[in-house]
């Protein structure tokens, strides 16, 4: 089928759904450095395409109404999530999911393919949610919606996402829900290490241990190495500044395999981290700051926050740009073109704000 892709970013809808073998017919985009991105990974001559999803005419939209099968949307998700201020419909990001809805009303395509974050379902106490299944409703779609998580679908990221698919009345749809999922203790799917490290080496240019960072002082809030723990004098030693803890044979006793524990605002304080998790090292100050450790994966990643793995030698090292898209389900010659076109700070936030590809072809194989 044919499909319209709003709220581009960097193509994670367009290549799940090129892979199940659907086919891009245009592409609203509206920042510049992803259009760049997005242009350069994907072949964009002929296709229809605007920058400011606000500014295309009802008129422009009904020029496109035959040519249009699905049309999908990954609507900014700030306003609703738990890690923002919520602010839902009261924020203009919010009200651009009405745009999409504009957008059907004159194309009238067989499905909508939408995206956004799991606290969608949940804000004002489900009335935003209802907002939009009943809009839904009013242009002629029946809905249905199911949460999926990134850690299913060969990648080693726990990212939990609500997609909503909207069926046409009258169309002749097909459901699209449950989908079938990767099971989640295949390793070669899950360990971060087997996947950053192992299956994809790093090279020393691209990657930047965290003892030689520039955030070096910053940092040190982060490794809990001034925790206040009656009778545990080895937390004190646990992570020195050349990166290797002199305590680690003898830090949990017993034989147990050694691990480094990580400041955090929990009742425990800290969190304890072993070769192949990763660390949120954002917000190094921060006395909210929960759930640093990811187990064997990446606790989904997020614009503006930085992320480390433990290496087998328990150093930490900061993710690489290019490891973050992977963490995506992006190929890297998809990365490689748009690193040639791009600076790694926006490639960072490139990552964190892109649909899972390996998600989107799963649901898009139903179509």
């Amino acid at each position: 089928m044919k499909f319209l892709d709003l709220f581009a970013g960097i193509g994670g809808f367009r290549l799940g759904l090129e892979q199940a073998g659907h086919e891009c017919v245009g592409y609203v985009e509206i920042d510049k450095f992803a259009r760049k991105s997005y242009e350069a990974i994907h072949d964009t001559k002929g296709e229809w395409t605007a920058h400011d999803i606000t500014q295309v005419t009802d008129a422009q939209w009904r020029e496109l109404r035959g040519t249009v099968d699905i049309i999908t949307g990954g609507f900014p998700c700030q306003s609703f999530s738990i890690a923002g201020k919520r602010r839902g419909f009261e924020d203009t990001r919010g009200t651009l999911f009405f745009d999409i809805a504009r957008a059907a009303e004159q194309i009238k395509p067989r499905y909508l393919f939408l995206e956004n974050v799991r606290g969608l379902l949940s804000h004002d106490k489900g009335q935003t949610f209802a907002t939009i299944l009943t809009a839904l409703h009013e242009l002629g779609y029946d809905a249905e919606w199911c949460i999926c998580n990134s850690k299913n679908y060969g990648v080693a990221q726990n990212r939990e996402r609500v997609f909503v698919v909207g069926h046409l009345r009258g169309a002749g749809t097909r459901k699209i829900f449950p989908i079938a999922e990767t099971p989640s203790e295949a390793d070669s799917c899950r360990v971060v290490t087997d996947t950053l490290t192992t299956r994809y080496p790093y090279s020393q240019r691209e990657g930047t241990y965290i003892e030689t960072a520039r955030k070096k002082s910053a940092l040190k809030i982060v490794i809990a190495g001034k925790l206040d723990i009656k009778g545990d004098d080895y937390i004190k030693r646990i992570y020195d500044s050349q990166g290797i803890s002199p305590a680690l044979p003898t830090m949990q006793g017993g034989g147990q395999e050694p691990k480094i524990r990580i400041k955090e605002a929990t009742k425990k304080g800290y969190a304890e981290a072993s070769p192949g998790d990763s660390i949120n090292v954002s917000h190094p100050n921060s006395k909210t700051r929960r759930g640093r450790v990811g187990n064997q994966l990446i606790n989904r990643l997020l614009t503006g926050e930085e992320h480390a793995v433990v290496e087998r030698d328990f150093r930490i090292r900061k993710l690489t740009p290019r490891e973050c898209w992977r963490l995506q389900g992006f190929p890297d010659w998809a990365f490689d073109k748009a690193q040639a076109v791009n600076s790694d700070s926006q490639l960072y936030k490139q990552a964190g704000n892109s649909v899972t590809v390996p998600v989107i072809e799963a649901i898009s194989r139903n179509f």
